[in-house]
């Protein structure tokens, strides 16, 4: 499938902050590692949102954005209480699916976690990956 090119695609970010609780931290303190995966997917989500483009959209045309491949990198510990931004950019946009990279830096600033995302278009009722709405894909073009 080919890449819809867009220069500035990569310069469309979104700024995502959560505070560190007692639940997203093992017993010492530390942010637990898979609790990075739950901040990146919330700041994907609110990315679209700002986009105007809603969850319920999608389930309403019986299609969903899975995760197709996750490359995180654990740079170093978020604590309990800290405050998180997460930075969201997406730098791919193909017929069927999206790639966002995604860091997270504390108050701060120091860079703790990286990842790359790989998030498929998929057609619920036959669980095959289908392309992106054009309304949707129109929302992300005119983003950028």
């Amino acid at each position: 499938m080919p890449v819809i090119e867009n220069n500035l695609m990569s310069k469309q970010t979104n700024q995502y902050s959560v505070r560190v609780y007692y639940e997203d931290t093992d017993a010492g303190g530390i942010v637990f590692y898979a609790n990075y995966l739950k901040f990146f997917e919330r700041a994907r989500t609110e990315m679209l949102r700002e986009l105007n483009v809603h969850q319920s959209f999608f389930l309403e045309q019986n299609i969903g954005f899975v995760v197709r491949k996750v490359e995180m990198d654990n740079l170093a510990s978020g604590k309990l209480d800290d405050l998180l931004n997460v930075t969201t950019t997406i730098t791919e946009l193909k017929r069927a699916s999206l790639r966002f990279s995604q860091q997270i830096t504390n108050q701060d600033n120091k860079l703790l976690c990286t990842a790359s995302v790989l998030v498929a278009c998929v057609n619920l009722a036959r669980a095959k990956p289908c392309a992106i709405p054009q309304a949707i894909l129109g929302a992300f073009e005119s983003a950028s």
